[in-house]
């Protein structure tokens, strides 16, 4: 299935949407919201799918044309977001780019912070930015959304837990991280709200593309519409979803609709570009002595997106653009 969430109130209408993003048809006399749905997944799973097939079917009456712009986040806001490195090159390298070491259990233990989650940006609002030398960045992930998980949940078990999938902008804004991880207390100010993509897909919809608790495809970025990156999110993932999800419901448990982030998709193989500003910084201080691509500035565009095999999107595209604080329109 795809389901996505029109923009009502403050967690959305839900309604379901076709498989080549242009049709969609309203959900909400069985779940209101997504989070409803989670709620009672096993219960309302099945009527959701029924009315999925007769849309992707031209059976579904009260169909309507798919507009991104009229969506927030598939789960405008959540319990609980967590947000993950399972890319370890990736923390090795913007690591370095401030100066820091690093530990060798990192690539043991997975890193987790957790983030804002009382309100998502919709996939095409704007990044809202009070000042452009706080380094704004984007970085390009992979999410999965939970049901209810149990506390000590092993890595063995918790891939069954994993219902949905999307694409995560989860802005960072780089110059504040070092003096707030200075204070040994972790992330803040310098993580403010993250943007999802318009449709959130259960793992069938990947097909074989979705093996090993990993999405086994290229995610695209595009900064100002030139190819910034394309990793492979398959690739040089040192921990799987179900390795976050135990990592996370080590000490507590976890309320259906968590949503647990990849963290910064980056492959080895850096002809593949990269997934945010910082890590191609380094690359270049490594290569060059010193960074040439400048942080976010005001207009600046980012897309996200990732397509299959045969060249369509499957999350639908996260378009953002950077502004002053204030100026709240849509793209």
């Amino acid at each position: 299935m795809k389901l996505a969430s029109l923009k009502h109130r403050r967690d959305g209408k839900l309604i379901l949407v076709s498989r080549d993003l242009t049709q969609a048809v309203d959900a909400s006399d069985i779940a209101f919201t997504l989070q409803d749905a989670l709620d009672e997944w096993d219960t309302l799973s099945p009527l959701l799918q029924a009315r999925y097939d007769a849309l992707n079917a031209n059976k579904a009456s009260g169909r309507f044309t798919f507009h991104p712009v009229d969506c927030d986040s598939p789960l405008p806001r959540a319990y609980q977001w967590a947000d993950g490195s399972a890319y370890v090159n990736h923390v090795e390298l913007v690591r370095k780019a401030r100066g820091a070491s690093m530990p060798e259990s990192f690539w043991t233990d997975p890193l987790m912070y957790q983030g804002m989650s009382d309100k998502f940006l919709g996939p095409r609002d704007n990044i809202e930015l009070c000042d452009e030398s706080w380094g704004c960045d984007f970085e390009a992930e992979v999410a999965i959304i939970t049901d209810d998980v149990n506390m000590a949940t092993s890595s063995s078990e918790a891939g069954e837990h994993i219902k949905l999938l999307m694409l995560v902008n989860d802005i960072s804004l780089r110059n504040l991280i070092p003096g707030e991880l200075s204070k040994g207390f972790g992330f803040f100010q310098s993580k403010p709200a993250s943007a999802f993509s318009p449709v959130a897909v259960t793992p069938d919809e990947l097909v074989s593309n979705w093996q090993d608790n990993k999405v086994h495809l290229p995610l695209s970025v595009h900064l100002n519409d030139e190819l910034f990156g394309a990793p492979n999110a398959g690739v040089d993932m040192t921990f799987d979803f179900a390795d976050l999800i135990a990592h996370a419901a080590k000490s507590r448990p976890l309320g259906a609709g968590t949503i647990i982030g990849s963290g910064t998709v980056s492959n080895i193989d850096r002809s593949k570009g990269s997934c945010c500003i910082a890590e191609r910084r380094m690359l270049e201080i490594l290569d060059l002595g010193a960074p040439k691509t400048s942080f976010l500035l005001y207009g600046d565009r980012v897309g996200i997106e990732m397509h299959d095999k045969e060249s369509r999107s499957i999350f639908g595209r996260i378009e953002q653009e950077v502004t002053p604080y204030g100026i709240a329109q849509q793209r």
